[in-house]
């Protein structure tokens, strides 16, 4: 019997488009959209940053450098960051509110403080509530664990953490080998596909 839900956030419950950043940024400099994606690559930036490796401040200062683009500005830098997260539909938000009615919710996102802070601006823009913790028991975020799925270990500590059990919790997450990992530890999964989304995978919860 399921008790509790845990969600991914990017394609789940915000929409985004993750080459949308490396475009912005290869606007801002002398590099092609390929150049800009194979730097992030190599650099390894979305795990460095969105594991906790580097804070904010750091995370500005390695793209000016691994980029060659000392003149960017915070904000500049934060802007096309940021230009990846889309849309967040308000009945996503209203399916949430719902569902907490009757189970236990829980957030799992492999993200970075500079993310969430936009986030919780275009969720307050949308539908008036102010920050994601407001829509769940716990928010579990990868650059405060110092862990990313699919590593096993972060599925164990959210367990852990929010004092659940495997068997009676559903991860929905857009990520093939995420929900691999979370399936290997007995934990009820759903792969959100598009252009299906949380309102037509939990239409009977």
């Amino acid at each position: 019997m399921i008790k509790n839900l845990l969600f991914d956030l990017g394609d789940v419950i915000i929409n985004i488009d993750v080459p949308r950043a490396a475009v912005n940024f290869a606007k801002l400099t002398e590099k092609t959209t390929a150049e800009v994606s194979q730097i992030f690559q190599e650099k390894q930036l979305f795990r460095q940053f969105e594991t906790g490796i580097i804070n904010a401040k750091q995370f500005r200062n390695y793209i000016r450098e691994i980029l060659q683009a000392s003149d960017l500005s915070d904000v500049v830098i934060d802007l096309a960051w940021n230009s990846l997260l889309l849309e967040l539909p308000p009945a996503r938000v209203a399916l949430l509110q719902t569902l907490a009615n009757k189970y236990r919710l829980f957030l799992l996102s492999n993200t970075s403080p500079i993310h969430i802070a936009e986030t919780n601006q275009i969720l307050e823009r949308a539908t008036g509530v102010s920050r994601l913790e407001e829509l769940f028991e716990i928010a579990f975020y990868s650059y405060e664990m110092n862990l990313m799925k699919p590593d096993p270990a972060i599925y164990l500590r959210v367990l852990e953490e929010a004092g659940i059990l495997a068997e009676e919790t559903l991860f929905l997450d857009d990520n093939a080998d995420n929900i691999k990992s979370a399936q290997l530890l007995g934990i009820h999964t759903i792969h959100v596909q598009k252009p299906n989304t949380i309102l037509d995978y939990l239409a009977e919860y």
